[in-house]
């Protein structure tokens, strides 16, 4: 659809790496309009995780092919055969963080409204985030203290008052608990419901060993419970496709991108001929598979059902978090702090380590692609769709040799924690290997 587009400015998180002095290297591949898990919805063709590039002394030809994930998949691997020390991609559901688990990088998702949109193609709004992935998490630190300011030409953008007032309570916090020294004061959740039955059982040990290193230096881990979980994953797609379909709607034909003419029909305007063969021609499977959903839960009939319940569900899936966190959440007035509650949760990434992709020529078309990319998503909508923080930190290699990815989460404005639990998990496993 956007084949011969050329953007006439740059987004504002680009324009302030330019400023900075950093040098842009290229663009990255990634699943068309960012839909999808495997980075296979691509008019480029897949993006190759190139981790075993490094470790095997087998052909190219001969090496397995597994996805470096998706959609942000192209920056994941360009971190992970240092073609880039960091590369920007977009988080909407775990666009950043599985292709980091994947492909054995950092990947975080800033707070929902932190980093500037402006610029950004549009997917689903209430949902997209500018991602960070970098070789290791001082870099990703690094990069997000740049982005980070507030951006007028952004309507999501945090206030400057929210913003100091969210920093100043996560530091007061982070030195009550002396991240620096004994992690003693720290409390770890798990949540009992990030472990579904399509969990692949080779992600386990990985985890548990970090859990393992976290309890040696003194922090306290606790299950804990998200009881609307299991619902995240339906509110979450239909929101996001709903709002695609609202998004997308602007790739007519007509302003810009492909136009596709078409005969004029005796019952169809040239007008609409145009819109249905562009559209049909330029959006790949799986986004008109999700512009149908989206539009249809926008129909009268059917949006009380599919809209305004998943709106009810993430609203659930917000107080989850706020309910688990010991400290409140600085955009609710309603949020206060539970002194029972934990600092910060971890998870495994994914549900899996990378995937082999299809054989050259036989990408999956519709409903043909393994279902099981969808309920990976189990693991990475709910922070998406409360909008707090969460990075993915490499906790080594599962028995296949591939990595594994841990994700660190806590309360909205608390990046800095997460990134300070990610560098402790990242100096602690580098020290086992």
């Amino acid at each position: 659809m956007l084949e011969q587009f050329q953007s006439p400015f740059d987004a504002t998180v680009v324009q302030l790496l330019r400023n900075a002095g950093a040098r842009i290297v290229g663009k990255a591949n990634c699943d068309e309009f960012g839909m999808g898990s495997l980075n296979v919805h691509s008019a480029h063709g897949p993006v190759v995780n190139p981790h075993q590039t490094a470790s095997s002394s087998a052909s190219w030809e001969e090496r397995e092919r597994r996805s470096a994930g998706g959609s942000s998949g192209g920056s994941a691997a360009a971190v992970a055969s240092s073609l880039a020390h960091v590369a920007l991609g977009t988080d909407t559901g775990g666009s950043v963080r599985l292709p980091a688990s994947y492909c054995g990088v950092v990947g975080l998702k800033p707070s929902y409204g932190l980093l500037s949109r402006w610029g950004l193609v549009s997917y689903a709004d209430s949902l997209d985030c500018v991602g960070i992935l970098g070789q290791n998490v001082q870099h990703v630190a690094q990069t997000l203290d740049l982005l980070s300011h507030y951006d007028p030409k952004d309507p999501s953008a945090v206030t400057p008052e929210t913003r100091k007032r969210a920093s100043e309570a996560c530091l007061a916090h982070a030195n009550k608990i002396d991240l620096a020294g004994k992690l003693d004061g720290l409390k770890i959740g798990i949540p009992q419901e990030y472990f579904p039955s399509e969990l692949d059982s080779k992600i386990l040990g990985p985890f548990r060993r970090v859990v393992d290193a976290l309890k040696t230096l003194g922090a306290s881990v606790v299950p804990v419970n998200m009881p609307s979980t299991p619902y995240a994953l339906s509110a979450y797609y239909v929101i996001a496709s709903a709002e695609a379909s609202s998004n997308l709607a602007r790739y007519d034909g007509i302003q810009y991108g492909l136009r596709v003419d078409a005969p004029l029909d005796a019952d169809l305007t040239k007008t609409v001929n145009v819109y249905a063969h562009t559209r049909s021609r330029g959006f790949g499977s799986e986004v008109q598979k999700r512009i149908l959903l989206g539009t249809y839960a926008l129909t009268a009939g059917a949006f009380d059902n599919y809209f305004l319940q998943a709106q009810r569900v993430r609203k659930l899936v917000r107080e989850d978090f706020d309910n688990v966190f010991r400290v409140a959440n600085p955009l609710s007035t309603s949020s206060s702090a539970s002194p029972s509650g934990v600092d910060v949760l971890l998870h495994p990434s994914a549900i899996r380590t990378a995937p082999l992709l299809p054989p050259s020529g036989c990408e999956p078309e519709g409903d043909s692609e393994d279902l099981s990319s969808y309920v990976q998503d189990v693991l990475t909508v709910p922070a998406s769709l409360a909008g707090v923080p969460a990075v993915s930190v490499p906790a080594g290699l599962a028995d296949d040799g591939w990595p594994v990815g841990v994700s660190v989460v806590s309360q909205w404005g608390y990046d800095n924690m997460v990134l300070d639990v990610a560098r402790i998990i990242e100096r602690t496993m580098s020290r086992q290997r």
